[in-house]
């Protein structure tokens, strides 16, 4: 068998919190911010949590993370 490996560009981009939670960044962040309101950047602000949907896949990117 081979062995299982984390997936490394998903381990850099989310974290588990101790809950069992998993944090990620906020995205539209990053470039064309001039014409994006204050009030849209603002909110883009911290970090937000990943969709209960989307679990499985973390736990298939993340196998050792105990997701």
């Amino acid at each position: 068998m081979p062995k299982m490996k984390t997936k490394k560009s998903a381990a850099k981009r989310f974290r588990v919190r101790p809950g069992g939670t998993v944090k990620r960044g906020q995205a539209f962040k990053r470039h064309i911010l001039t014409k994006k309101s204050t009030k849209t950047k603002r909110h883009l602000r911290g970090s937000a949590g990943v969709h209960d949907t989307n679990m499985g896949h973390m736990a298939q990117m993340l196998p050792f993370a105990g997701l």
